[in-house]
């Protein structure tokens, strides 16, 4: 067993083989909490925590951090805008509504999402407004390096100096000469930089934003910069060196790029891979709201249950592109629906053989499914191998080689564990339920067979309209008719 995974530093797919043996440090970037969960947030978590069961379905004990962005110029401009005359009345906006308030609010709207698509809960999902010391020391540290320098008019903003460190630009291979200066948020402050691209570690307390958004700092009352603010949790929670950060691609710069340059000015070895997710498209567009092709978790999830929303959104090569259609949604629904459909009746016919329900984990997965998913996670192969084995359970069944569908229906159970599908966030339906429905199912599937005997279409098809309408979908088969519920 290899595990080869791409590392965006060295632009190729290397061997993965952790720090400590049987471990794996894991830090992805999370949300900044300014606004609702956009799909973007939600398949990278989705990927990242494809990865996360994969490590440990291969034995590894993995510590996984996501930090929440909870204080940022959005924030407080967000907040403030609702105290004024410029407030939106957006879905759950709030008048009035301090920055914390805000932040948290929508920190429990991605939790909500994260939640309901099955995404695993981190090991430590830190705040950047509860790391201010460790924040404090790394920009001491840089300061004393030689990397760092307070801006020279008392404003109380620190900098990073990007032409102090040689290695500034390798994560995106770029040079200093070549990059864009600062964003146009810090631009009215250029002036006290030694370079337009330095970036802020530390931005000093401004005249109009609220006092409870600023903390004592040697260097004069402010808050933290962003970047900053990973580099300071990640060192407290996995270490001065780790395996893997992971994020959006949208993320490698600026952000990643000052991240890794402070963490190593600094003397951190820091992510020994850098792992990046791909975009998700509208129509083979990038979405935008100014255009009008967004289409946010929220809406997915009023058109698909959550089961087909996480197949959707996870059925891509985490580094690829994705490209939303408005037939994406139907396409997933079908796919889960095959695969569910075998279950359900292979569930039935092993019940019914030997009073065998089969539920849990037996073994191991398909050879062909691991080695796509050791080969930096290939998702859409390992995906292929598990629609592969729904086909050859199917044809055992037909063909009554119910040890062949056992093993099958084994295989398939492990495999829709390892992708997160069998974790989404629905109704728990007990064994008695399932019984009793199983019970009124068969009874209506019976009657329709006796229509269909005496040529009664109209009486077979109200039947088999009724079961739809209550969530059953009927296949008919050469063994006669075969039912499953919609699931999600």
């Amino acid at each position: 067993m290899t595990l080869r995974f791409y590392d965006t530093a060295s632009a190729e797919v290397r061997d993965f083989v952790p720090l400590v043996p049987g471990k794996v440090s894991l830090y992805y970037c999370g949300a900044t909490v300014q606004g609702m969960p956009h799909v973007g947030h939600i398949r990278s978590a989705i990927a990242f925590d494809q990865l996360t069961r994969w490590l440990q379905y291969r034995d590894f004990r993995v510590t996984v951090v996501r930090n929440v962005t909870d204080i940022d110029d959005k924030i407080l401009a967000k907040s403030a805008a609702s105290f004024g005359p410029d407030f939106e009345d957006e879905p759950g906006a709030l008048r009035n509504e301090e920055w914390w308030a805000l932040a948290y609010r929508y920190e429990q709207e991605f939790l909500k999402a994260y939640d309901t698509l099955g995404v695993s809960r981190p090991t430590y999902e830190p705040r950047a407004t509860g790391h201010i010391p460790e924040m404090h020391a790394l920009i001491q540290q840089l300061i004393d390096r030689g990397h760092a320098y307070p801006a020279p008019d008392g404003s109380g903003d620190v900098y990073f100096d990007v032409r102090s460190w040689n290695k500034y630009g390798s994560l995106t291979r770029q040079k200093v000469d070549d990059m864009q200066g600062a964003p146009d948020v810090e631009a009215q402050f250029s002036s006290r930089k030694k370079d337009p691209r330095d970036f802020a570690l530390w931005k000093g307390h401004k005249d109009g934003e609220p006092t409870t958004a600023s903390w004592a700092s040697p260097w004069g009352a402010g808050r933290p910069g962003w970047h900053l603010e990973c580099s300071a949790m990640v060192t407290k929670y996995l270490g001065a060196e780790f395996d893997i950060h992971g994020g959006g691609l949208d993320l490698r710069f600026p952000h990643h790029e000052n991240e890794m340059a402070q963490s190593q000015a600094a003397g951190h070895g820091f992510a020994n891979f850098w792992m990046h997710n791909g975009m998700v498209t509208y129509a083979g567009e990038k979405m935008s709201k100014s255009i009008g092709n967004t289409v946010s978790p929220a809406e997915m999830l009023e058109l698909a249950p959550p089961r087909v929303v996480r197949y959707y959104l996870g059925q891509a090569q985490y580094r690829s592109v994705l490209d939303y259609q408005p037939s994406s949604l139907q396409e997933a629904a079908a796919a889960v629906e095959r695969v569910d459909g075998f279950v359900s009746r292979a569930a039935r016919a092993l019940a019914t053989a030997d009073g065998d329900f089969v539920s849990g984990s037996h073994g191991a997965v398909p050879d062909a499914f691991a080695a796509a998913m050791d080969d930096d996670l290939n998702v859409p192969q390992a995906l292929a191998v598990l629609h592969e084995t729904v086909r050859t359970g199917n044809t055992a069944l037909t063909a009554g080689e119910l040890d062949a569908a056992r093993q099958a229906l084994l295989s398939v159970t492990d495999m829709l564990r390892v992708l997160g599908l069998n974790d989404t966030a629905g109704p728990a339906v007990d064994e008695q339920s399932t019984t009793a429905l199983g019970v009124l199912v068969e009874a209506q599937l019976a009657a329709r067979a006796r229509a269909r005997a005496s040529k009664d279409w109209a009486a077979s098809d109200a039947i088999r309209d009724t079961l739809a309408a209550a969530g059953v979908v009927v296949e008919d088969g050469p063994d006669g008719a075969n039912w499953s519920l919609k699931r999600g």
